[in-house]
């Protein structure tokens, strides 16, 4: 029998703090998944100017704001939305950084399985697109294409009304949120589950063959876990300008 020894799950949704004003592990990921954010681009910058043709951080930087720029962007608000290429590019790289700790020795733990930081986010996305759309179309309008959406049978509205307020208001910032935390916690769990049990494989004595088996699976999903990483960090940016997009533009 394998003594398999799982972390308690209370570990999930309740941290030590070690720190001032209750700093713990996953508050400490987002400091330094800010700094993280914030050193890049600066760096990125400052070498910038001084070289003729991007290298290293800074053509990293410069290939990462281009990829948001056209294909996040370009493919929902296009040139008009150029305004918000600053906050998509740093809510990217901060969601992304915050995800990539999962597989960093020492730390294993992606902050946004935890619900606090996507839920921040996508009220704050929410509060963005509200806004923008008010201030770009007027209150009036803005809330009247939201509740009467054009091209809807009148006799239509007392079902699409309700269903628009709802799904606009509400769901959307919940969605967002959800799905961030939903996917990291999944793959926190996984990642988690895979390294007791592999740990426990080579620390037992059976076959040799299902203890590299066990590893390289392991070693998979941490790639895995790396592509899942970016990919939410994706989805919640190209969400986030589908919904300010969308808000200024209501007729796309």
């Amino acid at each position: 029998m394998l003594g398999l020894e799982f972390p308690p799950i209370s570990e999930l949704v309740e941290w030590k703090s070690f720190g001032p004003g209750g700093l713990n592990k996953v508050g400490l990921i987002y400091v330094v998944s800010a700094l993280l954010t914030i050193a890049f681009f600066m760096t990125a910058v400052a070498k910038g100017r001084k070289q003729r043709v991007p290298t290293g951080v800074a053509a990293i930087a410069e290939s990462s704001v281009d990829f948001v720029r056209n294909q996040i962007i370009m493919q929902t608000m296009g040139t008009e939305g150029m305004v918000y290429l600053p906050l998509l590019a740093t809510m990217f790289f901060f969601i992304f950084f915050s995800n990539i700790f999962e597989i960093i020795p020492g730390v294993q733990f992606p902050a946004n399985a935890r619900i606090a930081m996507p839920i921040v986010l996508a009220l704050l996305v929410w509060l963005i697109f509200n806004v923008a759309g008010i201030v770009k179309q007027g209150p009036i309008q803005y809330f009247k294409g939201i509740l009467f959406p054009p091209g809807v049978p009148k006799a239509l509205y007392l079902l699409v009304t309700p269903i628009e307020l709802v799904s606009t208001l509400l769901v959307r910032p919940l969605s967002l949120s959800v799905r961030l935390f939903a996917n990291m916690l999944a793959g926190h769990l996984i990642l988690a589950t895979f390294a007791v049990l592999s740990a426990a494989l080579f620390s037992a004595s059976i076959s040799i063959v299902v203890m590299p088996f066990s590893f390289l699976l392991l070693v998979f999903l941490m790639g895995f876990e790396i592509l899942v990483s970016f990919l939410q960090a994706f989805i919640f940016t190209i969400l986030a300008a589908v919904y300010i997009g969308g808000a200024v533009h209501p007729e796309h």
